[in-house]
């Protein structure tokens, strides 16, 4: 075999291999991921919708509170949260997301600032399916006026996640 044969061997089994390290490497979210971003789209799909808004929605900014979760969900707080934020921030003509600091309740905010919180329980026992089990839950979300007291609109969302994910 020539040396430039060999040269060309060498770098097509790289090129190869190479290939063959990024096609083995996921982009595919992980089922936990999955099931979050699907829950966290369908939430901001209904908090858009709501007529709580008095100006467009682009002009609004959202204070997301950190979310409270039920331990047994076995769920990352802050991984609810970004993908509860990233949801949010995917829509067109969506609002500003930040994150809420309990500091900002004592600022004078402007009128387009509402505070979102959010309440992820398990809803129920482990449902055993003949393949898998499913962990009902129950999302709540409220959108207020921080300083408010009682929020101006609220919903609750019930699914079940594949425990395998969790």
């Amino acid at each position: 075999m020539s040396r430039r044969h060999r040269h060309w061997t060498l770098v097509w089994l790289l090129t190869g291999g190479l290939m063959s390290a990024c096609a083995t490497t996921s982009d595919q979210p992980s089922d936990l991921r999955q099931a979050l971003f699907g829950l966290s789209e369908r939430a901001a799909e209904e908090v858009l919708a709501t007529s709580v808004w008095t100006r467009p929605t682009e002009d609004v900014v959202l204070l997301l509170a950190a979310p409270e979760i039920d331990g047994t969900l076995n769920v990352d707080t802050e991984r609810f949260s970004e993908t509860l934020t990233r949801a949010l921030l995917a829509v067109s003509d969506g609002p500003q997301v930040l994150n809420w600091q309990p500091r900002m309740a004592d600022a004078d905010l402007p009128d387009n600032q509402w505070l979102m919180e959010s309440r992820l329980v398990a809803d129920g026992p482990i449902l055993r399916l003949s393949d898998r089990e499913l962990l009902p839950y129950r999302l709540t979300l409220e959108l207020r006026r921080p300083g408010d007291n009682e929020p101006r609109w609220s919903r609750d969302f019930s699914g079940a996640f594949d425990a395998t994910a969790l």
